[in-house]
């Protein structure tokens, strides 16, 4: 099961969490800035698999962007190193080449496109279509509401 994503810059500015378990927020914090300083201080060269506590983090880097996933022990890391490039692939196609500054001013697309692939810690979509149904419906709204 997946616990949670996050997703930050390499100064360690978090852009993005998401938590599919409920944590409290000052757990979280310190959680969040714990996970960050582990997968930042990690050379290129080393695993993107990393044993953390009582589950995994799988982690990969694009451009000044990381992306990190808390896993429970029995998920497939591969799967889910795999999903974290599909995320971005989706990102990729909706912004037309994704940047920090998308997903800053864009949080609420970013976020609607994450929950269209996980939901409840479960991943239940990776068709790129399929995911960006729902906001295609929006920005078709928006420009229909805006004429």
């Amino acid at each position: 099961m997946i616990k949670f994503v996050i997703m930050v810059n390499r100064q360690g500015r978090v852009r993005l969490s998401r938590f599919y378990q409920q944590v409290d927020r000052k757990r979280r914090a310190a959680l969040e800035a714990d996970v960050v300083r582990c997968c930042l201080s990690r050379r290129r060269d080393q695993c993107s698999f990393v044993e953390y506590k009582d589950f995994r983090l799988v982690y990969r880097q694009y451009a000044a962007l990381f992306i990190v996933v808390g896993v429970s022990g029995g998920e497939n890391e591969l799967a889910v190193y795999e999903l974290l490039h599909n995320f971005v692939e989706v990102l990729d196609k909706y912004f037309s080449r994704v940047s920090e500054l998308d997903i800053m001013f864009n949080l609420d697309r970013v976020h609607v496109i994450l929950d269209e692939m996980i939901q409840n810690g479960k991943v239940v979509e990776t068709n790129k279509i399929n995911v960006l149904a729902p906001l295609a419906a929006l920005d078709k709204m928006a420009a229909d509401g805006s004429q």
